[in-house]
């Protein structure tokens, strides 16, 4: 990672733990304008401390692997003291390590591609009656715990995003780094349906909708051609 990726990464983190840290004091804005700020502003800010750290996943598994570990003990030591901004932007990282140190799990473009056909159909199932249901509706406390959190001004409630949704966006977005797919249209689209999952959710009133066919979508649909491409060369050359 260059020295001004590594500088930006690291001013976007404290800006982020900044407005974390002051959302109490902030004026408190009607509904809309919630899921406006989350979806056009927060969400966004938070993807692009994926995308700044992106150069990270062509580092060795064990280095990904063990940096992720040592945020997760930093994440629970400033939860412990009770520094919660900080405790959600450095979750957020470890989060994203662990899914650019998952890709070395895949040897395969194909692989990758098939867990993201499989993923949107398990989560929805998981968030309608499975144990992400479960996990929200009966342990709110833990789901809040484990999540990453975009508060809302002038209140305590937030929107969330579970530990597999900042795995599998930096899964996808390291595959398609590796692979030489469109990187930037996979963060632009992931970002965008994102946002919009966000918006429905506010729409139907709905206490949340999977984020992981947006993830998903968000990978398959910009890299459409290309993907279809690679499989059909890598079938004929076997």
């Amino acid at each position: 990672m260059s020295t001004r990726r590594a500088l930006a990464l690291g001013a976007l983190l404290a800006g982020l733990v900044l407005y974390d840290a002051d959302t109490a004091r902030l004026p408190n804005l009607p509904a809309n304008w919630d899921t406006a700020l989350v979806a056009v502003v927060l969400l966004p800010s938070f993807a692009a401390a994926l995308w700044l750290a992106l150069p990270l996943a062509r580092a060795s598994i064990a280095f990904l692997a063990g940096l992720a570990a040592s945020l997760g003990l930093l994440a629970v030591a400033l939860y412990a003291i009770g520094a919660e901004s900080a405790f959600n932007a450095t979750k957020l990282v470890a989060f994203a390590l662990a899914g650019f140190a998952f890709l070395e799990l895949f040897q395969e473009l194909s692989w990758v591609v098939l867990v993201g056909v499989i993923i949107p159909w398990i989560d929805a199932f998981s968030v309608w009656r499975g144990p992400t249901k479960e996990v929200v509706t009966k342990h709110p406390g833990f789901f809040d715990r484990v999540s990453i959190e975009f508060h809302l001004p002038g209140e305590s409630a937030s929107a969330n995003l579970g530990p597999p949704d900042i795995l599998f966006f930096a899964l996808f977005l390291a595959t398609a780094q590796r692979f030489g797919l469109r990187v930037g249209w996979t963060w632009v689209a992931t970002a965008v349906l994102l946002g919009l999952t966000l918006v429905l959710t506010t729409v139907f009133d709905l206490s949340g909708l999977p984020a992981l066919p947006a993830i998903s979508l968000g990978f398959l649909l910009p890299n459409a051609d290309l993907l279809f491409a690679r499989l059909r060369e890598s079938r004929v050359a076997r």
